[in-house]
């Protein structure tokens, strides 16, 4: 069933934790992750998301079959 309505994104938000790993948390979804090194997250975010999302009806929870993944860097502030 298509709706036009449905997400196409899923958002995660990346932070760098105090131990020097980056850290990726699902926006709207229990998905968090880390890794050493910006490469190794996003490959981290996507092995999340596809373990997730395997057995799950996207449809179900609003989204489009096949969405992309849309990610948030905080940029802390120096002073």
């Amino acid at each position: 069933m298509y709706n036009k309505d449905m997400k196409n994104i899923v958002q995660f938000s990346i932070s760098k934790g105090e131990d020097g790993f980056y850290i990726a948390e699902g926006q709207g979804f229990p998905i968090f992750t880390q890794a050493k090194t910006l490469d190794e997250l996003v490959s981290n975010i996507q092995e999340a998301a596809d373990l997730h999302f395997r057995d799950e009806n996207l449809n179900e929870h609003g989204y489009k079959s096949n969405p992309s993944v849309l990610v948030n860097f905080e940029l802390p502030r120096y002073a």
